[in-house]
């Protein structure tokens, strides 16, 4: 679902991303965990296209993002850490604008299913400057999910938001994977990485520390068998 070889990238001579590689498949949930300033934000934005790699290949649903953006991106959906919105259009009018965009079928029911599912149905006319930061991260992720993408990344989703809304996003990202999408989720709140994803991938200085779930990385540090995610962080990521 997503492919992701030789990732590289540099700006100027600083090497921010060093040669990843990793694969995503339907149903999987992979963890992207490490310290700030590791990487994660700028492999995102790559495999996004949001800017180039300065070396690699990405991938996405088939479709290769340097030769066929347009239908690689069709396929996939990035929610960053900071709500990027338009502050003369309502939440259903960002909605609509993201069915247009993408061309989306029926698109009032899903309209209407993700502000249910996204407790923003009271505020479907309101615009961005009345609306609270968790209710604009639940704005982004629905714009987001509209088009039913195969290949969902977030980005730190639970910024902002109240302990129901917490509840209900790990539901959403969970049910997204159920239902067949590949996920990759960022977040410095490991126990959420621990409780969700299928894998993790550690990285640190833009490069590869470890892959696989908690008891393939622990199979190689004999000390942390039986111990959580934060601790083998730390341990592989502390020098």
């Amino acid at each position: 679902m997503l492919e992701v070889h030789g990732l590289t990238r540099y700006y100027g001579d600083i090497q921010a991303v060093h040669d990843l590689s990793f694969r995503v498949g339907p149903g999987e949930v992979l963890g992207l965990v490490g310290p700030n300033g590791s990487g994660k934000t700028t492999t995102l934005r790559s495999i996004v296209g949001i800017i180039r790699p300065s070396a690699g290949r990405v991938t996405v649903a088939g479709h290769d993002l340097e030769r066929a953006p347009l239908e690689a991106k069709a396929a996939l959906a990035f929610m960053p850490d900071e709500p990027q919105l338009f502050d003369h259009l309502s939440v259903e009018e960002h909605l609509r604008l993201v069915g247009r965009i993408y061309g989306v079928p029926d698109v009032q029911p899903r309209i209407e299913a993700l502000l249910e599912e996204f407790d923003l149905s009271a505020k479907r006319a309101v615009r961005p400057e009345g609306l609270s930061r968790g209710m604009r991260q639940k704005l982004t992720i629905a714009c987001g999910l509209l088009h039913d993408p195969r290949v969902l990344l977030f980005d730190e989703p639970l910024t902002g938001l109240d302990p129901g809304s917490i509840r209900r996003m790990k539901t959403t990202i969970r049910s997204r994977a159920e239902s067949g999408a590949a996920v990759i989720l960022s977040s410095h709140l490991l126990s959420l990485v621990e409780e969700l994803c299928t894998r993790v991938l550690v990285i640190q200085a833009g490069r590869q520390v470890a892959m696989g779930t908690i008891a393939e990385i622990v199979s190689h540090r004999p000390e942390l068998v039986g111990r959580g995610l934060e601790d083998v962080f730390i341990a592989l990521t502390t020098p």
